[in-house]
């Protein structure tokens, strides 16, 4: 809505209010500014004047030589090439130095060895168009009125009226309201303390005995689409243009002036939020309006020309024969105004707002009209916009108003009545605010306060409980006037779940080990699956579809994370970064076998990493995020999983529970992705990782007796996992077994083919003693014979 603060200053006066302070408290009170526009701001220098002589340039065919009085005493000389000047004719010229729009600046200089002092300007060159100055020449130089001589040497833009600043507001669907210069007045006289004068619509009519009814009648035959319909007639039309301080009001707020008739209309619509429709009364078969439901491929063409084909669910304005207007959207062409209108219906009607919006979208017409029928409008409204109209009939000598009115109200919707509870408003606040102050912001917002209660105004729609009422107060009142308290309601203590709590730490834990963290979407394309190799039998090929996708590449709810974080990775590689190290905690959606039951949502922590990284910066990261939750896993190599390197890939297992699948990304996996350096990553059930974590905080003491060590060395099988070994001498230490740890593996033909030797260190310590030599030997025994058992494994020799 664009707002012209010329035409404000009708009803209330804010004069006196810097305009950026004006956009500032305007916002600040609930009516958003988007900004402002000076209105013929680019136009400098350029006057008023009039051409006293004409002479032809002497060394030109087509230039001229024009003596200009320009209001200074003195006369300057302006040299033009326009055909259509003449001596006498008032024009607007460019006085050195001059701007114009478009950055456009006027000097002066020489045309052909004559001296030119500055410039005669077409309305095209300053930024107006023929329905801005109808009747003019486009091509040629302005000619103005002869209205104009009391303005010589005045600044075209105050002759023009184009000194006028046009403020954009941002209207709220709640609020059509303010979808007009009275709304925003009252907006604008209550957030500045300021009196509001609407004065109510006077006209004196045609007061010759003619009744509206001799010529009309109106029949609702669709009363839950149209609540009212009220409906002047104008006779003895005078088709004309619009004056000028009608023309450029609509200008600034950017609508196209048409003629007086038709301008009317719209003049109405901006000031007073109440769409109407001029219809030629000749073109009404009949005699009458009925207003119904349009019939199932009833054909009509728009005031645009546009054929539609019509169906049930829209309403038309119709006469006996034919539909002569779309129900709050637009005319008909049948009925449009000419130049020979003679006789004009003016219609005020109210629409339900879903049907128009209905009748709007399935017809392609998004109007000025339409987009204040769908926010709901106050039948209320009607009349005065009615009223406003007829008035502006005669004040334009536009016709002769016919006296009498038709108005069919249906059904006048009741009366909104709320308590008036100022206790219950502070306290729901945070305020103390007076009664008093509080039944002057409501009055000036044209709400009754009596006895207890409020009465809201029909135009207040979105005022309908006890918040709501309270807002307009506080708004108005002003948020910035609002001081922090103390939460003194009944609460709970705010804080994580155990298990949001875990995450934080996880995430934290991998910042600190140097992984940045991601963010995928959780739709993907079905084709990720054949990059990372998904086996075609796989189950998780089997995903949630998405009804209507942006398009195949998010077509379906990922099943795994990997082709995410990998696509991630790739991105990264192409941009040349050479070491990276990612995480995301992302969700899968697993469908559920009965398809009428939600997926299954589970939360997968995935990472990824490239350059400086190998297969045991993945395991280590792994192995803290295991310590962080106090987890003793078991890792096995994975040779079978055709997303990961077969020879460089392990999976970490909690009782049985798989926790996590790490490795190398196969080859050709990494080169179906674009990367051709070895790429690294990790899939771990966060959800299982959460749940096997041991919560509790155990105490250990630093030891306080010194540890032993004992060294072993076997050849064993190639295939043969150090895990396995590791697990058979930790249980066969017991208690006294502190660690083991592998500190060689040696292969070559000292142990044979297929062969290799391990190399293991365990650590002994006892808790209540010092450890002797015997003591140690013992476990060693014990682990040897456990080895030899369930490994066949013994002492290198």
């Amino acid at each position: 809505m664009n707002l012209s603060m010329k035409w404000l200053a009708d009803f209330v006066d804010v004069s006196d209010v810097n305009i950026k302070d004006y956009c500032d408290k305007m916002t600040l009170t609930g009516s958003k500014v988007e900004g402002y526009e000076e209105i013929g701001a680019e136009i400098e220098n350029v006057v008023v004047a009039r051409i006293k002589r004409i002479v032809p340039h002497p060394d030109s065919d087509h230039l001229l030589i024009c003596t200009m009085d320009i209001g200074t005493g003195e006369d300057t000389q302006i040299v033009t090439g326009a055909q259509n000047v003449f001596e006498g004719a008032i024009v607007p010229a460019a006085i050195p130095v001059a701007k114009l729009p478009g950055g456009v600046t006027i000097k002066a200089g020489k045309l052909r060895g004559v001296p030119s002092n500055g410039m005669l300007c077409s309305m095209g060159e300053l930024g107006l168009t023929t329905h801005e100055c109808p009747g003019k020449e486009e091509n040629g130089i302005l000619i103005l009125d002869e209205s104009f001589a009391e303005h010589i040497g005045g600044d075209i833009r105050t002759a023009l009226m184009l000194d006028d600043t046009a403020v954009e507001f941002e209207i709220t669907s709640n609020r059509p309201d303010c979808l007009s210069v009275i709304g925003l007045a009252r907006e604008t006289a209550v957030s500045f303390g300021r009196e509001l004068n609407v004065p109510a619509p006077t006209f004196r009519g045609a007061c010759d005995g003619d009744d509206v009814s001799k010529y009309l009648s109106v029949k609702i035959e669709a009363p839950d689409l149209c609540y009212r319909y009220a409906a002047k007639v104008v006779k003895n039309v005078r088709i004309k243009p619009s004056p000028m301080w009608l023309r450029m009001r609509l200008h600034a707020a950017g609508v196209r002036p048409i003629n007086n008739i038709v301008d009317i209309t719209n003049y109405v619509m901006l000031e007073y939020g109440q769409p109407m429709h001029a219809f030629d009364y000749t073109s009404l078969d009949g005699s009458a309006i009925r207003v119904r439901r349009a019939e199932e491929g009833e054909k009509f063409k728009s005031l645009d020309d546009v054929d539609h084909v019509l169906d049930s669910s829209m309403l038309v304005i119709a006469d006996e024969k034919k539909a002569c207007a779309l129900a709050g959207v637009m005319g008909g062409a049948n009925s449009e105004i000419l130049d020979t209108t003679k006789t004009v219906v003016f219609e005020s009607a109210c629409f339900n707002g879903a049907s128009v919006r209905v009748t709007a979208k399935k017809n392609g017409m998004r109007t000025e009209s339409s987009a204040r029928f769908e926010k709901g409008l106050d039948p209320e409204n009607c009349y005065g916009g009615l009223m406003r109209a007829c008035e502006l009939v005669e004040l334009l000598d536009a016709g002769d108003v016919v006296d009498g009115i038709i108005d069919v109200y249906p059904g006048k919707p009741a009366t909104t009545v709320l308590p008036f509870e100022p206790d219950r408003y502070n306290k729901f606040l945070g305020t103390n605010i007076s009664r008093e102050r509080m039944v002057e912001i409501l009055e000036a917002l044209d709400c009754v306060v009596k006895d207890g209660k409020i009465t809201v105004p029909s135009f207040r729609a979105d005022l309908a409980c006890m918040n709501d009422i309270a807002e307009e107060i506080m708004r108005i009142y002003g948020y910035d006037k609002i001081v922090s308290t103390k939460i003194c309601a009944e609460t709970t203590e705010g804080g994580r779940t155990p298990k949001q709590a875990f995450g934080v730490d996880v995430e934290n834990a991998l910042y600190g080990m140097g992984l940045d963290e991601i963010q995928t979407f959780s739709f993907i394309s079905p084709k990720y699956y054949d990059k990372i190799r998904m086996p075609a039998e796989s189950p998780l090929r089997r995903s949630v579809v998405i009804s209507n996708p942006l398009g195949e590449d998010t077509s379906v709810m990922r099943t795994t994370t990997l082709p995410s974080m990998l696509e991630v990775l790739a991105r990264n590689a192409n941009f040349n970064n050479e070491n990276v190290r990612l995480f995301e905690m992302g969700s899968v959606y697993l469908p559920d076998e009965d398809a009428t039951k939600l997926p299954r949502e589970g939360k997968i922590l995935t990472l990824g990493m490239y350059g400086d990284a190998d297969f045991y910066t993945v395991k280590g990261v792994i192995e803290n995020l295991l310590a962080l939750a106090a987890i003793k896993a078991e890792w096995t190599a994975v040779t079978d999983n055709p997303s990961y390197h077969p020879g460089r890939c392990a999976k970490v297992t909690v009782g049985g529970t798989q926790l996590a699948i790490f490795g190398q990304i196969h080859p050709v996996v990494a080169e179906n992705y674009g990367i051709s350096m070895p790429v690294y990553a990790a899939e771990i059930d966060f959800d299982a990782l959460f749940e096997s974590r041991d919560s509790a905080t155990h105490y250990r003491p630093l030891p306080k007796f010194p540890a032993i060590t004992r060294d072993f060395s076997f050849v064993c099988d190639e295939a043969l996992e150090v895990g396995k070994i590791m697990a058979v001498m930790q249980k066969a230490g017991g208690k006294q077994c502190e660690g083991v740890a592998l500190f060689d593996i040696y292969r070559g033909p000292q142990v044979g083919e297929g062969k290799k030797s391990v190399s293991m260190r365990m650590t002994l310590r006892a808790e209540d003693h010092t450890l002797t030599v015997e003591d140690a030997d013992k476990v060693s025994k014990k682990v040897l014979t456990l080895l030899d058992r369930e490994l066949g494994l013994t002492l290198r020799g």
